[in-house]
């Protein structure tokens, strides 16, 4: 089993999903944003899921409108909602029984602004997410900001975590926080190099 908890985003195929599963990742991701190049059915969804157990499942979502969100979790049997706009989550909170993530983006906001939103929406979620589309590194700063957030508020770090290294100096100065990875295709069907994935879980394993 993994010493933190583990959510693995934007999965898309069988071999992801039981690999993460089988490892004890605590959280599996699925977009459910039809424009998302990530983009999961409802058929595919319920497919993989079929050959799952014991896990968080996940709808992620980039979408602003509430109404189209609880339209479309209609044909999601979820656990749990992952948004990124911060203004959805009172209403969500009030609508939904599932548990609720919000995603930030470390590209968009100044550390300042990450810390007055996760104060601000701490009761409404039960992890924040903390990524970069832009290869945001894990600076000295960074370290220094994630740790100061850590000691109050529940965290999941998705960025600078190219291999183990990073992740295993991490968790060991903070070890309140979690990890969070992405999914990648398959070469076929069936067929999947895990890669760095793999080194990270590993690393995460209880010796």
């Amino acid at each position: 089993m993994l010493t933190r908890t583990v959510k693995i985003s934007n999965v898309t195929n069988l071999s992801d999903a039981r690999y993460c599963a089988g490892m004890g990742v605590e959280m599996l991701g699925f977009s459910i944003d039809e424009d998302s190049p990530n983009y999961i059915s409802p058929k595919k969804f319920a497919d993989i899921c079929s050959w799952l157990s014991g896990v968080t499942l996940v709808a992620e979502t980039a979408q602003t409108d509430p109404e189209i969100i609880l339209q479309t979790l209609s044909q999601y049997p979820v656990h749990a909602v992952q948004v990124e706009s911060p203004g959805l989550l009172n209403y969500l909170h009030g609508e939904l029984d599932l548990l609720l993530i919000l995603r930030i983006s470390v590209d968009t906001y100044e550390a300042g602004e990450i810390s007055a939103i996760i104060d601000r929406y701490d009761s409404d979620v039960t992890h924040f997410l903390l990524e970069s589309d832009e290869d945001t590194q894990l600076s000295d700063e960074w370290i220094q900001i994630i740790g100061a957030l850590s000691k109050e508020h529940s965290l999941l770090i998705g960025f600078g975590l190219e291999n183990e290294r990073p992740v295993i100096t991490l968790t060991e100065l903070f070890p309140s926080i979690g990890i969070a990875l992405r999914g990648s295709e398959e070469i076929r069907p069936g067929f999947k190099d895990f890669g760095s994935m793999m080194d990270i879980l590993e690393a995460l394993e209880e010796q």
